[in-house]
C-alpha cells in the first residue's frame, strides 16, 4: 500500500502546485487590464479558492462514487453546477470586498469567460479523478482476484497432498496390526518409522521448495516402511550425481511416483522387483527418472493414469503453469516416469 499512497500524495502536491500557477496567471491577467496588484491578487485568490473547493468536492465525489456510462450526463451537470457556484461567489463576493465601480463593471463583463474557464477546470479535474480512481479500482480488483486465485491454488495444492496420505496410512496400520502378533519388534520399528515419516510430512510446505537430497532422505523413510510391508520382495536403487543434490523441487513430489511404481511392480507379482530412482541435471532442469519392472501377463500399466501420477502432474502445473514436465512410457517390460523440474 506504500506505493499507491505515495503516488496519491504526490498527485495532491501536483494539484496544489497547479492551483498556485492558476492563481498567479489570473492575477497577471487582471493586473494587465490596468487594475492594481492588490485588486488583482484579491480577485485571483478568492476565485482560485472557490475553484479549488469545487475541484476538491468533485474529486472526493468521484473517489467514493464511480458513475456508469449512462450517468456521465449527471456528472457533466454536476460540473456545470459547481462552475455556477464559483461564478456566483465571484459575482457577489468580490464586489463586496473590492468597492470599485470600474472593477464591478469588469466583473460583470467577465462572467461568461469566468464561467467557462471554471467549467473547463472542474471538467478536467473530474476527468483526471475519474481515470485515476477507475485505475485504482481496477488495480484493487486485480489484486483481489490474484489473492483469490492464490488462495484457491494453495487450497488445491493442500487438498492434493492430503489425498496422498490416507491409503498409505491405512496400509501401514494394517501391516503394523499384522506384525504385532508374531513380530512385535518389527511392528514397533514400523510405528517409529511411520511417526518420523508423518512428522516430516507435516513440516513440509508447498510454498517452500526443498532440495533433492532432503526429498530423497524423506523418501527413504517411506521406502523403509514399504520394505517392512513387502520384505525382501522390494529392492530400491537410488542414485544422484553431485550436481543435482542441491537442486530444488516441490516437497513430497516423488512419493506418489514411487508408490505408483511399487503398485505396478509388486501388487500383481510374487517375486522381487527393483525400483530405480535416478536424478541428474540437464541444462536448467532437474531430471528425475523412476523405473519399475512389471509383468505384462498380470499387469497392464496405464500411462499417466491413477491419482498418483495425475495428482503430481496437477501439482506441477499449479506451481510452474506447464503441462510438459512429466513423461511416461513403457519399454522392454519397464515402466518409466521422467520428471523435469525447472531450476530458476
Amino acid at each position: 500500500m506504500a506505493a499507491p499512497i505515495s503516488t496519491f500524495v504526490n498527485l495532491r502536491w501536483a494539484f496544489a502546485a497547479g492551483g498556485v500557477v492558476w492563481t498567479a496567471l489570473q492575477v497577471y491577467i487582471i493586473q494587465s487590464f490596468g487594475f492594481s496588484w492588490a485588486v488583482a491578487l484579491t480577485d485571483g485568490i478568492i476565485s482560485s479558492v472557490a475553484l479549488g473547493a469545487a475541484c476538491w468536492l468533485i474529486d472526493n465525489t468521484l473517489r467514493f462514487y464511480q458513475p456508469s456510462q449512462n450517468s456521465y450526463l449527471n456528472l457533466l451537470i454536476w460540473c456545470g453546477l459547481l462552475a455556477g457556484l464559483c461564478l456566483a461567489i465571484s459575482r457577489f463576493a468580490l464586489p463586496q470586498i473590492i468597492t470599485d465601480a470600474e472593477y464591478y463593471g469588469f466583473v460583470v463583463k467577465s462572467m461568461v469567460i469566468r464561467y467557462f474557464t471554471d467549467f473547463l477546470a472542474i471538467g478536467w479535474m473530474a476527468m483526471i479523478s475519474l481515470v485515476w480512481y477507475a485505475q485504482q479500482d481496477h488495480k484493487e480488483n486485480e489484486k483481489r482476484k490474484a489473492e483469490a486465485e492464490k488462495l484457491a491454488k494453495e487450497a488445491e495444492l493442500f487438498n492434493l497432498r492430503q489425498q496422498l496420505q490416507p491409503h498409505f496410512l491405512f496400509n501401514s496400520l494394517n501391516s503394523i496390526n499384522a506384525l504385532i502378533g508374531f513380530k512385535p519388534e518389527e511392528a514397533r520399528k514400523m510405528v517409529q518409522q511411520l511417526s518420523d515419516f508423518l512428522r516430516g510430512t507435516l513440516k513440509k510446505d508447498d510454498q517452500q521448495l526443498t532440495s533433492l537430497s532432503d526429498e530423497l532422505q524423506h523418501l527413504q523413510l517411506y521406502l523403509d516402511i514399504e520394505k517392512v510391508r513387502f520384505g525382501h520382495r522390494l529392492q530400491t536403487e537410488i542414485s544422484c550425481d553431485g550436481e543435482c543434490g542441491k537442486a530444488l523441487l516441490p516437497p513430497l513430489l516423488l512419493q506418489p511416483v514411487v508408490e505408483n511404481a511399487i503398485k505396478f511392480g509388486l501388487y500383481d507379482t510374487t517375486g522381487s522387483v527393483t525400483v530405480s530412482i535416478r536424478g541428474e541435471m540437464d541444462d536448467n532442469y532437474l531430471v528425475i527418472i523412476v523405473q519399475n519392472p512389471y509383468d505384462p501377463q498380470t499387469a497392464k500399466p496405464r500411462q499417466g493414469t491413477g491419482f498418483g501420477l495425475s495428482g503430481m502432474k496437477r501439482r506441477l502445473h499449479l506451481i510452474y503453469t506447464r503441462n510438459d514436465l512429466v513423461e511416461t512410457f513403457v519399454n522392454d517390460d519397464i515402466f518409466t516416469t521422467i520428471i523435469k523440474i525447472p531450476q530458476v
